[in-house]
This record gives structure tokens, sequence and C-alpha cells, in this order.
């Protein structure tokens, strides 16, 4: 007897970053890889208060209880009341995690063959979730401001979404300004093309806010996601979506056939914790390590790099900068040498919907220590360089000539 697997499988694939960081695992490996918040950020003790609360209270059965699929309503209120939009609770759906709303969004929209459009480079979970359901996925020309409102309305026909990460993409970190949102939005509409609009990472930043997000502009035609992983903790996989009533609907019943729903308990301490205003108070404690991660990170970068024909960007928040190598350089070649110095990273490549950038890789900063990003980063050029003097001599002085 044998397994007949479905033919959806062949286009599952596997997490580069999760199978890199079995690597990160060995001793002694400086890990810019994952794409984990920093522990140090998460708030055990409010945690730890709010499960004695949850627990304690006259109805603590009842958090370990069966619930309803579209969330705990004193979480849906919360979310709402977060958002910088009008939203009415009943469009907000509590998902397990916001991985489980890019899944739930390609179930409830994708067929075999349906056109849908991404940013280039895009979050490589959100092609995962796509995938399974056999799209054709088409890459949009992006820029330092994100997607480019021409190439999107060039790419439009036939499309079902567009995916945007506007704040502080993963993987590159870049923001879209609001002269590009605007822009980014009309072409949508223009085009009739529905946009998915996933923002982790918003709550990020470090100097300023971010511009509204793209769904304000046009609620009705945008489905929204955002998380409690990177403000709270990725352990509780909680996240949440709001979406157009029409769609909401679909979305609930595609959810109760893969969970019933997200876990009572964790939703139940997550609206606790939420109480009195905790995020105003921990978010910015939050927004200053990681501040000051990627200030170690940007500085050890200028010192290390200079040089060596290496360009990178200065994050306005979130996790991640996005780093080039100079031609003849290909950063899944490089990743093997700077292992063995002692530091990981994620090659660029598995980012991307069509052809890639081979010389691009990924570097996160929020959970090496200062001291670690200055050596993980010293070693990095140090394999850079290495890679660079074993370029035949015309290659070698064309990489250093840009330098």
């Amino acid at each position: 007897m044998t397994w007949t697997l479905a033919a959806r499988t062949r286009k599952m694939t596997s997490s580069a970053i999760r199978d890199l960081l079995k690597l990160t695992e060995r001793p002694g490996i400086i890990s810019f890889a994952g794409g984990l918040p920093s522990p140090a950020a998460f708030p055990v003790e409010a945690f730890a208060a709010a499960c004695d609360k949850v627990l304690t209270a006259a109805d603590a059965r009842s958090s370990l209880q069966y619930a309803t699929t579209e969330g705990l309503p004193a979480l849906r209120e919360a979310v709402a009341a977060s958002l910088p939009w009008k939203v009415d609770p009943a469009n907000v759906l509590i998902t397990t995690g916001s991985q489980q709303g890019l899944d739930l969004a390609a179930k409830v929209l994708i067929d075999p063959g349906s056109r849908i459009l991404v940013e280039t480079p895009t979050y490589l979970g959100a092609l995962q979730a796509f995938q399974p359901m056999e799209p054709t996925v088409v890459g949009v020309a992006s820029d330092e401001s994100g997607a480019l409102p021409d190439d999107l309305k060039a790419k439009a026909e036939g499309a079902r979404f567009f995916y945007a990460l506007p704040n502080f993409q993963n993987p590159t970190g870049r923001t879209m300004d609001e002269a590009r949102r605007v822009a980014v939005s009309e072409a949508a509409r223009q085009s009739g093309v529905p946009i998915l609009e996933d923002n982790p990472y918003g709550e990020l930043w470090f100097d300023a806010p971010p511009p509204a997000p793209l769904t304000s502009r046009d609620p009705e035609n945008t489905i929204y996601m955002g998380s409690f992983s990177k403000v709270l903790a990725p352990g509780l996989r909680l996240g949440f979506l709001v979406a157009p009533t029409e769609i909401h609907h679909r979305l609930v019943m595609a959810k109760q056939a893969a969970d019933l729903h997200s876990p009572s308990f964790n939703q139940r301490v997550v609206a606790e914790v939420l109480k009195d205003g905790f995020l105003d108070r921990h978010v910015p404690t939050i927004r200053a390590l990681y501040k000051g991660q990627r200030d170690a990170m940007l500085a050890a970068l200028d010192r290390d790099m200079s040089g060596l024909g290496v360009s990178w960007n200065r994050p306005a928040g979130g996790m991640f900068l996005w780093v080039r190598l100079p031609a003849g350089l290909s950063a899944a070649a490089l990743l093997p040498r700077a292992v063995e110095k002692g530091v990981a990273f994620v090659p660029g490549e598995p980012f991307y919907a069509g052809q890639p950038d081979d010389r691009t890789l990924r570097l996160s900063f929020v959970t090496a220590s200062r001291e670690q990003i200055a050596t993980g980063v010293a070693a990095l050029a140090a394999a850079v360089r290495e890679a660079i003097a074993e370029l035949p001599a015309a290659q070698r002085d064309a990489a250093l000539a840009v330098a």
C-alpha cells in the first residue's frame, strides 16, 4: 500500500528560513537569519498577572472551553478600536497568527491559475501560503519606496489581489511613503484589484510612525492583517484580520474548517494584557531596544563593509535590513563561508516571485546583542573579502570599483 499525494503538494515549499535555523543551532553561530522578535521584549510579568486573573475569574472555565470562530468579542473590540480608521468589530477575525490570515485568504481568493500580484521581493511566508493554491504569482517592480504604481497597473489585468507589506517590509525593511501609498491605492482602485495588506511590523517605528495603512483609503476593497507576535509574543500564535463583510463570512468558514477557532485561553490572556493601555507603555520599550540594535548594525556595516562594494539600506523601523553584494558574488554561495566564520544570514533568492537577485541577503538585527552584532558583521565582512579575492581579476576590480 502506498500513499497518493494530492497534486497541490508539489507546490508546497519548505521555508528556507526555518531550514536555515537548524544550521544556526550550531554552537557559536551568531545568527542574523531568523525573523524572531527579541525575547528581551516579552512582557513576562504582565502575562503572569493576566494568566492569574483569567484563571481565577468567575468564568475561568470558559477560558478552557471551545469558543466562537470569529474570536473573543473583547479582543475583536480592542483590535477595532486600535486601528486608525472606523472598524466594526464584526469585521474582525482573530487568527492563529497572521500567517493563518494568509492561508485563509489564499483558500478563499485563489483558484488554480489565478493571477496574483506581489512586491519585489516579498515575504517568503506569503509565497508559501499562496503556492499550494496553484496561482500564477507575478512580481510588481519595486524600489526603496515599495511597488511602482505604473507597473502594478501594467500587470493588473485579471489579478485577484495585490499583496503588500507597506511598513518595514520583510525582507527589505523598506517603507512606503505617503505619496507612494496614495499612488498605489489609486492604481489598484483604477485597475479593479483588491489589496491584501499585511502589517505585522507597523508599530515598530523608531523615530516617527509610518503613514496610514492602505486599508484606511479603501476598506471595502482591502483585507488588512495584523499580529500580536511582534508587540507581545509570537508563542501566543494570535493575529487578526479585518475584511469587508462579504469576504469576512467566507474567511470565517475557511477558519472553521482549519481549526474551529484560535486558542480561547490565549485570547482571554491577551485581552486582559491589553486593558488599561498596556501597549502604549510597552511598545516604546521595544522600539528603543530595536533602534539601538539597528544603529549597532549600521555602525558595524559602515565600519567593516566600507570599500567592499557592498550596499545596504537604513530602515526606519522593524527588524530587518537589506544588503546587496558586489557583482560576481552570490549570497547563497557566500552563506557556507560565513557560517564557517560563525555568522549566518538569509540569502535573498527565496523572497522573489520571479527572477531573483542572487546578490541580495537579509539581516535581522533584533535577536543579537550589540556585541554579537559587531562580531558577526566583522565575520561577514571577512567572508565577503575572501570571496572577492577569489574572483577573476577583472571581476574583482569591477566589484571594488563601485565601493
